[in-house]
Order: C-alpha cells, then structure tokens, then sequence
C-alpha cells in the first residue's frame, strides 16, 4: 500500500498537468447528486477552448486514468461523460490511505519556508464605535477571519490601526476580534515635512480650511505611473490632516518593523524589503473612495511605499424589516437579545441574570453574527433579516440554526464517548484489520431515499417517525432535525451492543477478536 499524505492541491495540479500546458481546467465536485459518479471535472466548453470540438485525445485520458505521484490520490476511471472530463477516485484506498494515518491529517500543516508579511489595514477601526454600521461591522470581521486564516498558513501579519478607544477595545471584545490595543504613535515628522512641500510647490497662497495642512495632488501620481486601472477616474487631490498623517505613519511603521518572531528574527529591525511586504486595505464599500486616496498618497510621500497593496472591498450590508441606520453595536445588541428570549422559551426562567449562561448567550450571539456577516462572499451585497423568526432553529439559512446544529453534533459526539467509556460500543478495531474493499455501495445521504423502519411501537401517535438504512443510520423525520444524522447500537440478543456497519468492513478475523 502506498504511504504519504494525499493533498487536494497535489492532485489538482496532477490532473492539470496531465491535460497539458494551460490554465487549470479541473475542479472538485462538492454537489451531493454528482458525487455518486464522480470526484473531480474537467468542464466540457473549458476542454473545448483547449481541444477544440474534438474529443480530448485517447492518450490524455489514459494518462489521466493512471496518475500516479506523492500526494495523489488513486484514480479509478476517467471516462469523457456530456458534462466533460469525469474522474472517479478509488474512494476504498482514499479510506484505508486517510484512515491509517490520520494523525498527519489532523496535524497542522508545516510549512518549509516562512510565510510572506502582510499587512492588514481595516479603515473602519478608526471610527467609533457608536458610529459603526453594519458594512464597517462586516469589513471589521472580515478582516479578523482574514488574519486568522492567513496566520494558520504560516503568514506573519499586522493588524492596522491599533484600537486606541477604549469603546472601541470593549466592542471588539464583545465581537471576540483579537485586535491590537492603543500602541506608542509613529512620529509624523517626515511626512508631515513632505506632505507641506508637495502643497507649496502645487498649491502656493491657497486658503485651507481649519484642521487641514495641505492639498497633495494625486492625478499626475495615477498617470505618471499608470495606475489609472482599477482607481476611480474622479480622483484629483487629497486634504491632508494630522490624522490621515498617523495612520500613514503607521503603515509605514508596520511594514519596516517586524516582531522578534518574523523572519528577519530580530525585534524591531527593518525587513530586508517592503517588495516582500503586502499590504492588504480591507473597507467597506462607502470607504472605498477615501481609501484610494490613502493608497495614492502613500505612495506620493513615502518613496518606500510597498508596490503591492490591495483593497478587498466589502459589499454593501442591507436590512430588511428593520431601521436602515442601525449601527454595529444596536445590531449586537438586538441579536443577543433574541437569543436571550428564544433560551427563555426553551429552558424557562429568566437565564440572562446566570453568570454562567451570560457568557453562553455572548459566545452564541456573536457566533451568529459572524455567520451572517461571513457566509456571503465579502464583495456580495449582504441582506439581513432581524425579526426574531431570524434566529430560529428551524430554518437553514440563520446563524443561530448552525450553531444549534453544531451544538447537537457536539453532545452527539459527547455521548458517544461516554457510551464508548461506559463500554456500550466496541472498541474500534486496527485500521490494518479492515478490509476497505468492502465499501462499495453508497447509502442514499436524505431522508426521502430510506426505507421505514418496521421496528414495532415505532410509528405509534405521537412517537416521531424515523427512517432506517441498512447500516444502522437512523434519520429523524421533518418532525425532528431532518438535517441530523444519528447512530445508534442495535443490541442483539446476547447484549452486545454492535452495528451492522462493522460487518461491511472488518475482516472475519477483526470481527471474531471483538465477539
């Protein structure tokens, strides 16, 4: 049997390879219908667009069908089907492969070279949190999950600006955004020296308004350099102030000073080259055309301005059935208290004065509302609902309806180690004692393709109805969470607790060393 750990990207890449020199063509198939017949397609129009109306080539296919290589996983059939290229793996191998080594899988993944530095900047901290709406709140999260991701796979990342009100370090606290606090301000000086001498020399005898140092122009920069792609085409000059100054400041500061734990391993000295450094500006689209300027007059004061900066434009976040000027901090506040009131009805009582179950509704509201700010891609417009039937666990589509479910899996799982403690289950036998060729059939994953379970006393009034497979997988009717899947022992007449789906994979001899 081969070893090593199979990758998604490994085979992906083989697959690409092994229709020639182009783009990726392939992609992995996530739809339960056509899962039963395939794990990976080559779209029919992109091999079109490679081939031509031909068919691909015999040898391509054949060369597809026996991809072999570290990472790969086993292929079973590679057959031209009216949707495209279809692999199929063989799904038996994958098992025993995954199964036999799952502590390479469930380790983190090692990285050979340290990451690259990144820079996240979220305009929206700069305000206050009182004033915070619902886009703001959106880009703020979005730049939290973005961090979290980006450190996960070995990236060093800054997080830009540092909270310095205290409201503001209290709200992310709520929300559980780690974000950096109030930190010493990088000095303006220079800046500020290049910002005036841009302004005299464009701008001379011109009457500012109060608070502002000059007027920088930024359309000579956007053509001189051939920026135009991408920015808005109405952008002219920006107003500098002693704030916009800070923030520069410390971009600046962020990108040529890295932690003791960065590559450049020691604290506080430059980075070989802000070229490695991106910088990433994460803002709401009401925020987009400011931040354009900022990127613009980076780059026209600091000749050392990293040539790679992005902006990852948040959509617009609208409400339905509710107020249109709803801040971030009234919205929290709304969904903590119809999680409150939906545990009332459920557990009785008034729980919300427990110390205990406080910080339960806090960890629940904010994983609701992470959920809804995060399930729809960033640049898509967001729309919420806030009636109370939003929070409800009988849909599919709310936070709350994910976070109950996954509550439900949990305690699922809890029980079953329990059960496993109390030896109510076998003990699960070694992986090198099943026999994986075995799994061949599939069982239908919905409710609707089971056959009823003739077990008596079942269907009685008032007894909810479940449908059974063949392997011991009991489904909940409509009455219950259609969406759950519980296993349960069969007790035989002995008292040995077992299912029937050992018998599909263990080998007589794994099987009689448990009787």
């Amino acid at each position: 049997m081969a070893t090593g750990r199979l990758g998604l990207g490994e085979t992906l890449g083989a697959l690409n390879a092994a229709l020639g020199q182009g783009g990726p063509l392939w992609f992995k198939e996530t739809r339960a219908r056509h899962l039963r017949a395939r794990d990976f397609l080559a779209p029919r129009r992109a091999l079109q667009a490679r081939f031509g109306d031909q068919q691909v080539p015999e040898p391509v296919v054949t060369a597809v069908a026996g991809l072999q290589g570290p990472g790969v996983a086993p292929v079973l059939r590679c057959a031209p089907t009216p949707a495209g290229l279809a692999l199929q793996l063989r799904r038996p191998a994958v098992f025993e492969r995954v199964l036999s080594s799952v502590a390479a899988y469930a380790a983190p993944a090692a990285y050979a070279a340290p990451g690259p530095h990144v820079v996240l900047h979220c305009a929206a901290l700069r305000s206050a949190p009182c004033t915070l709406r619902l886009s703001q709140l959106r880009a703020v999260l979005v730049a939290d999950h973005l961090a979290r991701a980006l450190r996960a796979r070995g990236v060093t990342v800054r997080l830009v600006p540092a909270a310095r009100d205290p409201h503001m370090r209290t709200f992310l606290q709520q929300l559980r955004v780690e974000w950096p606090a109030a930190s010493k301000r990088a000095a303006t000086e220079a800046m500020r020296s290049r910002a005036l001498a841009e302004h005299t020399s464009a701008h001379d005898g011109e009457v500012l308004p109060p608070g502002i140092l000059g007027r920088v122009c930024l359309k000579e920069l956007v053509e001189k350099q051939g920026r135009s792609a991408g920015y808005d085409p109405n952008l002219d000059s920006c107003l500098v102030t002693e704030d916009l100054l800070s923030l520069l400041a410390e971009l600046q500061e962020a990108v040529q000073n890295w932690p003791e734990d960065s590559s450049s391993g020691v604290a506080g000295t430059p980075d070989p080259g802000t070229d490695s450094c991106i910088v990433v500006h994460v803002v709401s689209c009401e925020e987009e055309f400011q931040q354009q300027k900022l990127d613009l007059l980076w780059c026209k004061l600091d000749d050392q301005a990293p040539l790679r900066q992005k902006h990852l434009v948040c959509g617009p976040v609208k409400v339905a059935g509710g107020p249109g000027t709803l801040t971030a901090p009234e919205y929290y506040e709304l969904r903590l208290a119809q999680v409150c009131k939906a545990s009332a009805l459920k557990h009785g009582g008034d729980l919300a004065q427990d110390p205990a179950w406080t910080e339960i509704f806090g960890i629940l509201s904010v994983a609701t509302i992470k959920f809804e700010m995060l399930s729809t891609a960033p640049q898509s417009q967001l729309l919420l609902t806030l009636a109370d039937s939003s929070v409800s666990t009988k849909g599919t589509k709310s936070g709350t309806f994910v976070m109950y479910n996954c509550a439900r899996l949990a305690t699922l799982f809890e029980s079953y180690n329990h059960s496993m403690e109390q030896g109510l289950y076998p003990t699960f036998p070694p992986v090198s004692s099943l026999d994986f060729s075995l799994l061949q059939d599939e069982h239908p994953p919905l409710p609707g393709h089971a056959e009823p379970d003739s077990s008596p006393g079942l269907h009685s009034p008032g007894a909810p109805h479940h449908c059974t497979h063949g392997d011991g997988l009991q489904v909940p009717g409509a009455a219950q969470h259609g969406f759950q899947l519980v296993l349960q022992p069969c007790t035989h007449l002995r008292g040995a607790p077992t299912t029937p789906l050992w018998s599909d994979v263990c080998t007589p001899a794994a099987s009689a060393g448990r009787a």
